[in-house]
């Protein structure tokens, strides 16, 4: 194997314009169910409100990128990356623009009034889905950054598992691979329906349930590395080939949209389904964000799909997605509040026209003042430990 032909850390130029679609996609599945689109139009309706998949986009590209490091580094023979940066790069990345978002909302969207110290605290830490039933208004969408943020957490424990601390193992890590889907199944049969009867908490909305979606990830960025190792597996060869035809990958994620939008993946209200309904959509889910990332890695540099992805101004989109997803809530319960609209009510090409234009706004504001700082600021962070653990390190073998 030719070490120099892995990459740790590429430029995945077909990936950005997966954040702008999930973002774009959990905003109108959310301006969907308040303008009541949900029950009008028949397919339409229910199409809209099975735009919550940018979920399970986000989840599978997560996986992908942020495992991808570590299974470069275990097929180098290097060790894993380090715990302290990783971890402040994630909080710096993930935090401050979701403070500003979660301190707003709790202090100003109707419907918050009145809430205790307590409460607010639990809203701050993401802690809602642990504690309580329901989220606040205006954060309502951030049960899944919970999940995620509980998935940051356990990675490194994943990946350590899956690699043995160093090395590649197709057997060892295919092991931990399958696992996960497993845990899923008996979390969405089983577990959370238990769970759920026993106090005031949300056990469907926990990472367990999700960890199908980001099973999906982990295995994209693995026979990724193996792809490049020159050694992929069967399966891996696959997978690569289907992603090279981008155009087919889009369309099978429709289909598989477009089947979600049946009964078989329960109903559209709020109202849960059975939990084999929950498994059939969950899968479908799995399956598109699978499609779609495979689509971005794989496509070829020089295809219509790659050269349209890698713009400026989609990958742009892609950067201002997290503002988007925290941020489009809030602008919609000040649309709705302003314009004294009654929910249910109709009109929701007006409303999802204006709730993107002022979201899109609102979001390129905040990346500049929130969020890029705060990467920055976790770049630093990482910077200064790397230096100081190069710095012991140089001390120890200097002794």
């Amino acid at each position: 194997m030719n070490q120099h032909t892995i990459n740790e850390r590429p430029d995945f130029a077909g990936l950005d314009v997966l954040r702008a679609v999930g973002s774009i996609g959990v905003l109108t599945t959310h301006v969907a169910f308040q303008t009541g689109e949900y029950f009008r139009h028949g397919t339409v309706g229910t199409v809209l409100a099975r735009l919550d998949l940018g979920v399970a986009i986000f989840f599978v590209l997560s996986g992908f990128l942020l495992s991808r490091p570590f299974w470069a580094r275990a097929e180098l023979g290097r060790a894993a990356p380090a715990v302290r940066s990783y971890a402040a790069k994630r909080f710096f990345r993930i935090m401050p623009i979701y403070v500003v978002a979660a301190a707003v909302a709790l202090a100003f969207v109707p419907g918050n009034e009145g809430l205790s110290v307590g409460e607010w605290l639990m809203s701050l830490t993401m802690l809602d889905t642990y504690l309580d039933r329901s989220l606040p208004y205006g954060l309502t969408q951030m049960w899944s950054l919970a999940a995620e943020v509980a998935f940051y957490v356990v990675l490194p424990i994943l990946m350590w598992f899956a690699t043995g601390g160093r090395g590649l193992s197709v057997r060892r890590s295919t092991g931990v691979l399958l696992a996960l889907p497993v845990v899923s199944v008996v979390w969405i049969l089983w577990a959370a329906p238990a769970l759920a009867d026993e106090r005031a908490w949300s056990p469907t909305l926990w990472l367990p349930g999700f960890l199908t979606w980001f099973a999906a990830g982990l295995w994209l960025a693995r026979e990724h590395v193996l792809q490049q190792a020159g050694r992929p597996t069967a399966l891996g060869r696959r997978i690569a080939a289907l992603g090279a035809q981008p155009g087919v990958c889009w369309v099978a994620a429709v289909g598989l949209l477009l089947v979600t939008a049946t009964p078989l993946a329960g109903p559209v209200s709020l109202e849960p389904g059975t939990s084999s309904e929950a498994l059939f959509k969950h899968v479908c889910y799995a399956g598109i964000g699978l499609l779609l990332v495979a689509a971005g890695a794989w496509s070829e540099p020089t295809g219509v799909f790659r050269r349209v992805a890698g713009t400026r101004l989609v990958r742009h989109l892609g950067h201002i997605s997290y503002a988007v997803f925290c941020l489009h809530l809030l602008v919609l319960a000040a649309l709705l509040e302003l314009s004294d609209y009654q929910i249910f009510t109709g009109d929701f090409p007006r409303i999802w026209a204006a709730t993107v234009v002022l979201t899109l706004l609102v979001s390129e504001v905040a990346y500049w003042v929130v969020e890029r700082p705060g990467m920055r600021l976790g770049r630093r962070f990482a910077v200064s430990r790397k230096t100081q653990a190069a710095t012991a390190e140089h001390a120890a073998s200097t002794t």
